[in-house]
């Protein structure tokens, strides 16, 4: 979905040292691994260069069960608030760095800088400070797909290059979309589509795939 980042490399987690006198060696220590308590996950936010705004990396554990509720409030050709369920059951770690994100101000007043009015495609995208379609947060996570997966209106899923490079950069979908399921879907909306619609509606400042004809931009995202 344009999104440009690192490739994921798993953390490793070991440690060894050797010293003392010759004939003698300290014990080898391996770190112990973390491990989440029920009603939890552990994700791995690995460090991923330079973050387009400054911010730290979430929790490591995050719950997997319940949902969350985002509201996001966009200023552009329509304005107003988009209301979005976040489903922690099936993407925790995503809604936890989408949470984590929101709750750090990464997300105020950054742009949405890509509108796709294609075929089969019809996606809102945000969440690059930079507004290049290149920055992210400056760590990366594991996608969190299924073969099953669909696009339809009103879906919130994670913009990545690639496999399982997702950061900070999210879409909405405003008109039913066809996808390879390589994307995660995190969240629905529930209220607000027609703020994403009204500025669809405008068009891009090239073809079907481009900027939005008058500038998109968020104002505060909110999660609870």
């Amino acid at each position: 979905m344009g999104a440009t980042v690192g490739v994921l490399g798993l953390l490793g987690a070991c440690a060894s040292s050797t010293s003392g006198s010759a004939g003698s060696s300290s014990p080898v220590t391996a770190a112990l691994p973390v491990t989440a308590p029920a009603g939890n996950v552990v994700c791995d936010y690995v460090p991923d260069g330079q973050a387009a705004k400054a911010v730290d990396a979430p929790s490591a554990i995050e719950p997997n069960t319940g949902t969350a509720t985002a509201k996001i409030e966009l200023t552009g050709a329509a304005s107003g608030p988009v209301t979005i369920d976040l489903d922690r059951a099936i993407a925790p770690c995503t809604v936890g760095s989408f949470a984590h994100l929101a709750q750090s101000g990464y997300y105020d007043g950054t742009p949405c800088h890509r509108l796709t009015a294609s075929t089969t495609l019809h996606v809102l995208q945000c969440g690059d400070p930079s507004g290049t379609g290149r920055g992210g947060p400056g760590y990366a996570f594991a996608d969190e797909t299924d073969p099953g997966m669909t696009y339809p209106a009103g879906t919130l899923a994670m913009a990545n290059g690639g496999p399982d490079t997702n950061g900070s950069q999210f879409f909405l979908v405003y008109q039913d979309s066809v996808l390879p399921p390589d994307y995660t879907v995190f969240g629905t909306v529930t209220d607000g589509l027609d703020v994403v619609t009204g500025i669809a509606a405008q068009g891009t400042t090239s073809g079907n795939d481009g900027a939005p004809v008058r500038p998109v931009t968020i104002s505060s995202v909110t999660v609870s």
